[in-house]
């Protein structure tokens, strides 16, 4: 997937974001838009199953040659929390920022934190949940074939620009497929689409419940709940 690079970073970030951090960075900025409202404000939850796997093979390359010497931007770039320091420089948001990895049960335990968050501060929160591939020889460990993201503006009252209200709560229910054998071949190959299932009712209108992937055994039950 062709990713543009994020007009809102200055010139010399813009240069060194790498495919995650575009990823995160382009569908953040688009929630945001949708709904509204001043990114600079937002409290955030970013989340993803295994961070830049670009950088990291440059490092690994880096670190099996004859030069051992890791570039200080290569080194920057390879915390999990880099998007994130890359949404303050490109908002100018100062409010608190989580980063969590929970494997392919990231979007959900993203979901889980925000909604946790949501419910004890009452204050409207921000969740980006992002993957991308990995190159070789490391893909054929971890397939993960493309670059994929997903964010929710969640917000403790409906608003002017709200699509549904949405309720969580863990459960042993088996996780939810999309019918679309296209859809599910990219919520199973990229884990930040395991959102896919609940998209797909706010994408249609539709009220109704669905399972996520979560940490084994269990699943975190999705109740959408049309506005």
């Amino acid at each position: 997937t062709e990713l543009a690079p994020p007009a809102v970073l200055p010139p010399a970030e813009r240069r060194r974001a790498s495919r995650l951090v575009k990823a995160a960075l382009g569908v953040g900025l688009e929630a945001v838009a949708q709904a509204g409202a001043d990114a600079s404000t937002l409290a955030t939850v970013f989340t993803s199953s295994s961070g830049d796997g670009h950088n990291c093979h440059a490092l690994c390359e880096t670190l099996a040659s004859d030069d051992r010497a890791v570039s200080p931007t290569r080194f920057h770039n390879s915390v999990h929390n880099a998007a994130a320091g890359y949404w303050g420089i490109a908002t100018g948001a100062m409010a608190p920022s989580q980063v969590l990895c929970a494997y392919d049960a990231s979007f959900a335990a993203g979901l889980l934190e925000a909604m946790t968050q949501l419910a004890t501060a009452d204050a409207p929160i921000l969740l980006i949940s992002y993957d991308a591939e990995y190159p070789e020889p490391i893909f054929a460990k971890r397939p993960v074939p493309d670059a994929g993201g997903v964010a929710l503006l969640l917000a403790p009252a409906r608003g002017a620009r709200s699509l549904a209200a949405v309720k969580v709560s863990l459960g042993d229910t088996p996780v939810s497929a999309m019918t679309d054998a296209a859809l599910e071949q990219r919520r199973t190959d990229i884990p930040a689409l395991r959102a896919l299932p609940m998209l797909d009712l706010l994408a249609r209108g539709q009220a109704g419940g669905v399972a996520l992937e979560y940490l084994a055994p269990l699943a975190l039950q999705v109740e959408v709940v049309l506005c």
